[in-house]
């Protein structure tokens, strides 16, 4: 590759030599790294770029569009190579171009931090805590089935957690439902609004009853809902004192989230679907959310990120990144480094890696009762063993699928 020189004169003689996406799916959904080489044997970095649902072509986009502007730079100059990165596809932004921006950002940042022999956290300033608390999933068909799920959780020692219940058809957002519950209609396996926001409060009437008043109950819309549902129903549970309602409208309503958010009892936790960070910083100022939940990835990385954090703490919104089973623990890792330095910190979802996940990322996070504690080897303090990542390759459309088939019962397709 061509190599691609500053505006400036050197200081010394590192220079980026390598820039290459890797993809590998131990826990069967996509992942994909970006691994920046350096002159300086040994020195490397990696970061996350995953979009699980569009992973070819944020592979193409590293590969065949973004390495070839980075061989030749020095890797200290995070900032302007990402703003050259952003700005040199003229039709900028979206999750495919931000997340490949996002795997060089966040490698940048894995170089530095092993540069200075320091955590990453460090460079950000240091911690104000020392680690940052979460809540996993709890779900399931039934409502006794969530709410045992829920008891596992809570006996592991977290203080937080989201409950999702499929009830009738394909089920709600997060857990599976009840096959063929609308026998009598075009597509027996539907998910019905109306049922929904019959359930939902049921099911959080039923967690107060046998879980108490402590633990911080969540929950995850995730879009379904028009301005008057979605307000409907955050008052319907009111009552039970939700740490947060995530995503209740649609992306494309959000100019409307201050309407809800006026109605709400409860805080509204948005942004997971956010694919610039200048609709997340209109988000922060707009007004309409207590609890910001961005896709690092899909906002460019951990540059635009502390950008964004920056704001929040300016604005009172608190932070909660999106991190489930399509983060690989290399974002998952950057997360928790934005966790532990910024005073708008207010909860990290968190995910339990399995066996296969570990053997491929030496390195992964590990919660200890409920909390996730920043890994303090310099820069991510987290490998990638390529040798075990070519045992478990990716496979194509799984989203796509699942998506396909999220209906009503009258056969019209619904948000996934």
């Amino acid at each position: 590759m061509r190599e691609t020189q500053a505006p400036w004169p050197a200081r010394d003689g590192l220079r980026v030599t390598s820039v290459r996406a890797i993809v590998t799916a131990p826990e069967g959904l996509p992942l994909v790294v970006v691994r920046v080489d350096t002159n300086d044997p040994g020195l490397y970095g990696l970061g996350c770029a995953t979009f699980t649902q569009r992973f070819h072509a944020v592979v193409a986009a590293v590969d065949q569009h973004v390495a070839p502007m980075l061989i030749g730079r020095h890797p200290a100059d995070i900032e302007d190579i990402t703003r050259m990165v952003h700005l040199s596809s003229y039709w900028r932004g979206g999750p495919v171009l931000n997340s490949a921006l996002s795997g060089v950002d966040q490698a940048l940042w894995d170089i530095a931090g092993k540069r200075a022999g320091m955590p990453v956290y460090e460079l950000l300033g240091g911690r104000v805590r020392a680690a940052a608390d979460t809540y996993l999933h709890a779900a399931g068909p039934t409502v006794e089935a969530t709410l045992e799920h829920a008891r596992q959780i809570l006996a592991d020692g977290y203080r937080h957690v989201r409950l999702q219940v499929g009830g009738p058809g394909l089920g709600t957002y997060g857990a599976a439902g009840t096959p063929n519950a609308y026998p009598d209609s075009p597509y027996p396996d539907g998910w019905d609004v109306q049922q929904y926001l019959r359930d939902t409060p049921k099911l959080f009437a039923a967690a107060r009853e046998a879980l108490g008043d402590e633990p911080n109950l969540c929950h995850d819309v995730h879009h379904r809902l028009t301005v008057k549902q979605a307000i409907g129903l955050a008052r319907a549970l009111e009552p039970y004192r939700l740490f947060f309602l995530e995503d209740p409208i649609p992306l494309e309503l959000y100019d409307r989230l201050p309407e809800v958010r006026a109605a709400a009892p409860m805080p509204l936790a948005v942004g997971e679907q956010v694919a610039s960070v200048a609709d997340a910083a209109r988000l922060v100022h707009g007004g309409g959310v207590d609890i910001i939940r961005l896709h690092v990835s899909a906002i460019g990385g951990l540059t635009p990120a502390r950008k964004i954090v920056a704001m929040c703490e300016l604005m009172g919104v608190g932070t909660a990144w999106h991190a489930p089973a399509d983060v690989s623990p290399v974002g998952a890792a950057a997360n928790v480094a934005l966790d532990v330095t910024s005073p708008a910190f207010t909860i990290q979802e968190g995910h339990l890696w399995p066996d296969p996940v570990r053997e491929v990322f030496p390195g992964t996070l590990d919660p200890r009762n409920g909390y996730l504690y920043p890994n303090d080897a310099p820069g991510w303090g987290i490998d990638l063993d390529e040798t075990a990542a070519a045992k478990y390759p990716p496979v194509t459309h799984l989203h796509e699928r699942w998506a396909a088939k999220v209906r009503r019962p009258d056969g019209g397709i619904e948000a996934p």
